[in-house]
């Protein structure tokens, strides 16, 4: 399991927004260890055949995505890093070997984009130029040009199985609730759109991707509409609120400080869709693990990842 984006497993710190499920999507795909990061020391040798985590928080299918946290890394990066792997692979296994290793057992598992909106193209004052010099549309075309480059240098490194997370919705997390002041049924409209607008691009160019590298699948995973159900319907999931981080400080849903040791802590995270003011919870990250798992087309296509691990 190769995981890539602005996937950040243990610091809070950093707003990112998707979290846990590609941990527990794999040990319900029967890996052993969890994917180690790359930057460990232990992660050499065998540790490579269990998966390797290259997401850093704040991190973007954009360069400058994230850049007030310093020293958080890009996809081009983590892709750079992932070639160092793909060569120490080849020493360990030998040529042939590795090659079938990575295009058979290997899934590339890649949620990006979310913090090219919230940390790059919607952030105060550093992005005002941005935004007045470069419309949606522009920027949008931006991410997916970028997007398409990295995938296919991923590709050319003998990657076959991607499964790509769309970004969610990223109007309705505690932060962007908190900051606009909003009641608690209610979502930041910009960012939502953009998500979405950015989403119908992304199916489109896994759909032009699946048919010009017909022995590779990019698996969609639609991230966007599975949180939205969890936040829509929380009640029907044994949550008691969708909106007021479990774990932050500040403003009417604990939304405007990251989760740190001063944070107020509610008493059973389990009952919270948002673990802190960006990121779901582990109990809807096991929600959202088990539809990408097992789940229909609604949610992922052309097939999930269960039937992607064997084929």
């Amino acid at each position: 399991y190769h995981v890539l984006g602005d996937l950040e497993l243990d610091d809070t710190s950093r707003p990112c927004v998707l979290s846990l499920h590609n941990r527990f999507a794999g040990e319900e795909l029967g890996q052993t260890n969890y994917a180690q990061p790359f930057l460990a020391p232990n992660t050499t040798g065998k540790a490579l055949l269990s998966g390797v985590n290259y997401a850093s928080g704040g991190g973007g299918i954009m360069n400058a995505t994230g850049r007030i946290f310093v020293n958080r890394l890009g996809m081009d990066v983590q892709i750079d890093y992932f070639n160092i792997t793909r060569k120490q692979l080849d020493q360990l296994l030998g040529t042939s070997k590795a090659r079938e290793f990575i295009t058979k057992n290997s899934i590339f598992s890649i949620t990006v984009g979310a913090n090219d909106f919230l940390n790059n193209y919607l952030l105060p004052v550093l992005s005002v130029g941005a935004r007045i010099s470069q419309s949606p549309d522009a920027f949008i075309d931006d991410m997916i040009s970028h997007l398409r480059g990295q995938l296919t240098r991923l590709y050319q490194m003998d990657a076959r199985k991607f499964v790509i997370g769309n970004v969610g919705p990223i109007g309705c997390i505690p932060y962007q609730k908190t900051i606009n002041q909003l009641k608690e049924n209610e979502c930041v409209d910009l960012p939502n759109k953009l998500a979405l607008q950015y989403n119908g691009r992304l199916k489109d160019l896994l759909a032009e991707m699946n048919d010009n590298m017909p022995d590779a699948v990019f698996v969609h995973a639609n991230v966007y509409d599975l949180v939205m159900e969890l936040i829509s319907n929380y009640g029907k999931y044994g949550f008691a609120t969708s909106s007021r981080a479990c774990c932050g400080n500040g403003g009417q849903f604990a939304g405007i400080v990251p989760c740190g040791p001063t944070s107020s802590m509610c008493a059973d995270r389990s009952k919270h869709v948002f673990w802190d003011p960006y990121h779901p919870s582990e109990a809807a990250n096991v929600i959202i693990a088990k539809q990408l798992l097992d789940g229909d087309t609604k949610y992922i296509s052309p097939m999930n990842l269960r039937q992607l691990r064997n084929h």
